[in-house]
């Protein structure tokens, strides 16, 4: 989709991306809808994005380079890592920009996937230094003694899971359960997905 965006429909990345986030196609893609993911060529997913955003694009016929691009590689790990961490689009690129990712290319392009991986969780956790838990604490307004008295969690293990020191994707179920309802949110709001 990116390549032929790029190269034949002469977008630019970070534009295209931003359709492909605005029109929707981006949350249809992440809940897995067959009709894009396994009923589309990138072609026709590029298109899907214009017609989805209200774009009249007259239809060209692809020129397939032998070589696979950059724009190429970038989309096809992008979509990678968002299957891998269920992260949404919109919150990868807001911590990791479309053109970053693409200069990873070299020299990723030539790595297992999962090295191209661990170097989005490295670049996503020096975006987000925060925890989903202390993200929602404060915007809830709580100190975390706060949310101690009112979840029933002690304070300790609340400063052990937003400084890392504990994995709160390994919780007991109750403590999550208590903390998501202080919060009211969900569990797998409180979940770090990297």
């Amino acid at each position: 989709m990116l390549d032929f965006a790029v190269y034949d429909l002469k977008y630019d990345i970070t534009d295209f991306f931003d359709l492909f986030l605005t029109s929707g196609a981006a949350q249809r893609f992440e809940q897995g809808d067959y009709t894009l993911i396994v009923g589309m060529s990138g072609v026709e997913l590029a298109y899907k994005v214009l017609e989805l955003s209200g774009r009249v694009q007259e239809r060209i016929q692809p020129q397939y380079t032998v070589d696979r691009s950059e724009e190429y590689w970038t989309g096809w790990a992008l979509a990678y890592y968002q299957w891998e961490t269920a992260l949404k689009f919109q919150e990868i690129v807001r911590c990791v920009p479309i053109q970053d990712i693409l200069r990873l290319y070299s020299p990723y392009h030539e790595m297992d996937i999962r090295q191209f991986c661990d170097k989005m969780n490295e670049l996503y956790r020096t975006a987000k230094p925060e925890t989903n838990l202390k993200s929602l604490r404060q915007k809830a307004g709580f100190s975390q003694r706060e949310l101690a008295e009112l979840s029933g969690v002690p304070v300790r293990t609340i400063q052990q899971y937003e400084q890392r020191q504990k994995n709160i994707n390994k919780a007991q179920t109750e403590y999550l359960v208590m903390l998501a309802q202080a919060l009211c949110c969900g569990v797998e709001d409180l979940m770090e997905k990297v």
